[in-house]
């Protein structure tokens, strides 16, 4: 059984706490076990934080700065070994493990950055003989509970920058995908920071819950469902927390007539079934306009039928496993209920079900509407739905019409209609002939709607805002 970090000391918890497996999802195998941490694991965790803050949080910011230096250099001495074990117990290739991975390390960088992103300002004069500055201060104890989608990438948006801005930090890592957040702590500590700076506590919903009640835990950062997220951000701020709750997706990416149809392609091929449709820029519904059909879905159809699937560890392989049989059944659920309401099949990827492993091939279903319960709601596989529009103004409002909004998409060669598309769609992240609007580490990660929760988003400046707290002095000599 995987043990917790408490403190610079990993435990196992005690006789009487269950555990779940952890899957290889591309073979099935059992590869280790999960405690199901509770409210007295939970709490040690955050003990071991709040001794630590008195400290850390006056390290001097150089000191702080040269500690996460060092640790980024740590994560690219071990870089391989992190993509290695992201695709073991995920089940996504080896290239998108290796992706993963260098956009956490992004995050990383843009933290070492800390001396100029936490400076605060000065008003000579603000009156007759009277100054006024404001100066950052760390929040206290944060937490954050990652998703099983991307193992190491998403803690590397929560805790470094809460860390280097003078917090003290408790991960609860999905008890799907442990394994990442684990040894992201083991390098943490190789890479010299103090004892009880990062904690880490493994469970489910008992240790989440206990985080968004303690009374020493002053933020919440959370990544997973749109219903998950939406209680996670209810429940921590009736308790007096800042939260940053990002929720689910449903995202669109239009195809106009002048788009070239290559570049679309390829770029559908990417957004829809990259990561096997598990995250929340995957491009879900593509919706063809006007003429658009004819010219990009035979090659669209084409290639998805002739994509590898496999383990991700194989080379060739362009699609892994999905993260368990029961994930897996209730996508191939989703595809049987878009025949049944209409839909038409064009490439079917239920046949890969019967291998070992929890896999389930490129899914394309065509003639799907928004009133469709493919349409509408998030599958999190690899299940394209196309649509038909008549005019970007139709497309524009199909897309408005989810109650989600994380990322749209459009591929045109007229700047007229991405304008357009850009002022008028309601996604917090739009890309113009992109497959994936994924912004850097140098700007929030900015969901709109039913897909965030809060008021500042994780990384970029708005992360800088969300890990400090403002004070105002005012001084007359």
């Amino acid at each position: 059984m995987i043990a917790n970090l408490i403190g610079s000391e990993w435990r196992t918890p005690s006789n009487g706490v269950s555990s779940l497996p952890i899957y290889n999802p591309a073979t099935g195998d059992v590869i280790g076990q999960v405690p199901l941490s509770g409210a007295k694991e939970v709490d040690a965790a955050v003990k071991a934080a709040s001794d630590a803050y008195r400290t850390w949080s006056r390290t001097a910011v150089m000191e702080r700065v040269r500690l996460m230096f060092r640790y980024k250099n740590v994560l690219e001495d071990h870089f391989e070994q992190l993509a290695a074990i992201i695709t073991r117990h995920h089940g996504k290739t080896l290239d998108e493990a290796r992706g993963e991975v260098r956009r956490g390390i992004e995050v990383v960088d843009f933290a070492c950055g800390a001396p100029t992103l936490l400076q605060g300002r000065t008003l000579r004069d603000v009156s007759a003989g009277v100054d006024q500055d404001y100066y950052r201060y760390p929040v206290g104890v944060c937490a954050g509970v990652p998703p099983f989608n991307f193992p190491v990438m998403i803690p590397l948006w929560m805790f470094p920058l809460a860390i280097v801005a003078g917090n003290t930090y408790v991960l609860k890592p999905s008890e799907r995908t442990p394994l990442g957040g684990a040894r992201l702590a083991e390098l943490f500590l190789e890479a010299g920071f103090p004892e009880g700076v990062l904690n880490v506590v493994h469970g489910a919903r008992d240790a989440v819950e206990a985080l968004l009640v303690h009374p020493d835990v002053r933020a919440i950062s959370f990544v997973g469902s749109e219903p998950v997220a939406r209680r996670v951000y209810q429940t921590a701020a009736a308790n007096g927390k800042r939260v940053q709750a990002l929720g689910g997706a449903k995202n669109h990416i239009v195809v106009m007539p002048d788009a070239d149809p290559d570049v679309a392609v390829a770029a559908i091929l990417n957004s829809a079934f990259g990561n096997a449709g598990e995250r929340c820029l995957a491009g879900s519904v593509a919706v063809v306009v006007g003429g658009a059909a004819e010219h990009v879905l035979p090659a669209l159809t084409a290639a998805a039928a002739g994509m590898v699937v496999g383990p991700g560890d194989e080379p060739g392989v362009q699609i892994g496993p999905l993260i368990r049989a029961e994930h897996r059944d209730k996508v191939a659920g989703y595809v049987d209920k878009g025949v049944s309401e209409g839909a038409k099949l064009l490439v079917d990827g239920r046949d890969q079900v019967r291998r070992p492993g929890f896999f389930l091939g490129p899914t394309i279903l065509d003639r799907v509407s928004s009133d469709m319960t493919i349409g509408h709601e998030e599958i999190f596989g690899p299940v394209l739905s196309v649509s038909r529009a008549s005019t970007l103004d139709a497309a524009i409002e199909q897309a408005n019409r989810m109650a989600l909004g994380n990322m749209a998409t459009i591929f045109t060669q007229s700047g007229r209609a991405g304008r357009e598309f850009r002022e008028r769609v309601e996604a917090g992240m739009t890309g113009i002939n992109v497959p994936i609007a994924q912004p850097f580490a140098f700007f929030p990660f900015s969901g709109w709607k039913g897909s965030f929760y809060g008021d500042l988003h994780v990384h970029g400046t708005d992360g800088i805002e969300f890990f400090t707290r403002k004070k105002v002095v005012v001084t007359r000599w």
